[in-house]
């Protein structure tokens, strides 16, 4: 008999300290892989990744694109790691005592020794903090707990959205994690483009949602949404989108920047005899939710049997 899925706890209220300290760190690695890497279309380029070791930028390309370098915040024995494809490894611990600023310079440092040049913006993006990450001293909360059982939370959610995403033969982004918002994300695209976003609008945003998708994520928890969830939503919104049931029964529609938004708390899947199939269905249900008021052509998106190709 197979084994019931023991899923890790991971509260936000009582790790908001470390998830921001583990965000910046985020932040730093990501803004690295935005400067160097070719532009792809709705920031897919800058996006992180979940792997075996923990977090990563993937492959960046340097030296004119014959050599790539990648950077992972390895949980498994909590460090830093700079990779490159001519076999340099340089790397620093990560611990509760090592601030903001110190991990900045610690990356930097590396990347000078390595003669890779590196320059970014080096503030926060949209988390309310004013000054460059050389001078954020405050966060320096390296819980190796939590961040390890996120990370293995992720990889499992990362599993599953893979599943999901092998389900749609239209456009579909990589499951990837968007550092400046940090969470976890597939997408589905309908091919049609959306209507422009007023001028005065971020350019994130216009380069996002140059065409219509309905989008599935997970994040650890904000101060909007103080704990572990599930989201769903369809842009641009379709009238009454909200009056569709969709599944477990323990999800349900909440209203988000003035739109509907469904939604799935972690804490249900915790208590959940299969929260593979929970969490599949609650994707399939908000899909096919978005999809119906949308006017998508659900069939045309439907993956055919191998042996009808």
């Amino acid at each position: 008999m197979e084994k019931k899925l023991q899923l890790p706890n991971i509260p936000y209220k009582e790790n908001v300290k470390t998830k921001m300290t583990l965000h910046l760190f985020l932040q730093i690695i990501g803004k690295i892989r935005l400067k160097m890497t070719p532009r792809k279309n709705h920031w897919w380029y800058i996006t992180e990744y979940i792997n075996t070791r923990g977090f990563t930028t993937g492959p960046v390309p340097y030296n004119t694109g014959a050599d790539q370098f990648d950077i992972t915040i390895n949980v498994q024995n909590h460090q830093l790691e700079v990779n490159t494809s001519r076999g340099d490894y340089e790397h620093f611990a990560l611990d509760d005592k090592l601030t903001v600023a110190e991990f900045y310079t610690n990356v930097m440092d590396i990347f000078k020794k390595l003669n890779i040049p590196v320059a970014i913006v080096d503030v926060p993006y949209d988390l309310d903090i004013d000054k460059p990450f050389k001078k954020i001293k405050e966060y320096h909360h390296y819980d190796a707990n939590y961040v390890k059982d996120l990370w293995r939370t992720l990889l499992w959610i990362n599993n599953v959205f893979e599943e999901f995403s092998g389900r749609f033969y239209g456009k579909t982004c990589p499951v990837q994690l968007y550092w400046h918002s940090f969470d976890l994300v597939v997408t589905r695209f309908s091919g049609n483009e959306a209507p422009p976003l007023p001028a005065e609008a971020r350019l994130s945003d216009k380069d996002a949602y140059t065409h219509e998708c309905i989008s599935f994520g997970f994040w650890a928890g904000d101060e909007n949404v103080p704990e572990p969830a599930f989201y769903s939503y369809t842009y641009p919104s379709p009238d009454g989108i909200d009056k569709e049931t969709i599944k477990p029964s323990s999800a349900e529609w909440i209203e988000s920047n003035g739109s509907p938004m469904a939604l799935l708390k972690y804490k249900d899947l915790l208590q959940s005899e299969n929260p593979r199939q929970d969490l599949l269905n609650f994707l399939e249900s908000t899909y096919q939710a978005g999809a119906k008021k949308a006017n998508w052509d659900i069939n045309k998106f439907r993956v055919p049997d191998l042996e009808d190709l």
